[in-house]
């Protein structure tokens, strides 16, 4: 791996990962807050100077910082009580079906269907990426395939 700091590193990070770290972002957040997160990751990345073993690590540790400012983020407008009417969601049309039914679905589950389909990680590797065991992780996917599976019967209906 090349010396972290650099501004090649730097970008080539930006680079590699902000679309994947947005749309994580995008499974718990509305669009403008799912952007201030990955900022925000990418700010402590500069800031704290993490040492990376490899790439891998490297990624597991964007995805894991994400994943946390996310919940942060949620927690924090939860906490003001705001009505669900009140808060700024994507509109209908500009999200796909089965996005906008993965970010209504409990953000414990929406984050193993996002690794799992969408980033291609095995249970394994997303048990090492949330610190979960690896039974969690599955059952966890089982049960948010369940509930997507719910959803998306009844937006048909």
């Amino acid at each position: 791996m090349s010396s972290f700091g650099t501004n090649e590193s730097i970008c080539r990070i930006v680079d590699q990962y902000s679309r994947m770290l947005q749309k994580l972002a995008l499974t718990r957040l509305p669009p403008a807050d799912a952007e201030d997160v990955v900022q925000e990751v990418f700010l402590k990345l500069m800031t704290a100077h993490p040492h990376f073993r490899d790439e891998g690590h490297e990624k597991a540790w964007l995805i894991r910082a994400t994943l946390n400012r996310a919940s942060d983020v949620r927690r924090a407008a939860e906490r003001n009580n705001l009505p669900l009417d009140e808060v700024e969601l994507p509109a209908q049309e500009d999200v796909p079906q089965l996005l906008s039914a993965v970010q209504a679905l409990p953000s414990k589950y929406s984050a193993v269907i996002h690794l799992f389909y969408y980033e291609g990680y095995s249970i394994k590797e997303i048990s090492e990426i949330l610190k979960l065991p690896a039974s969690t992780v599955g059952t966890r996917l089982s049960r948010g395939r369940e509930k997507l599976k719910e959803l998306l019967k009844e937006d048909a209906s």
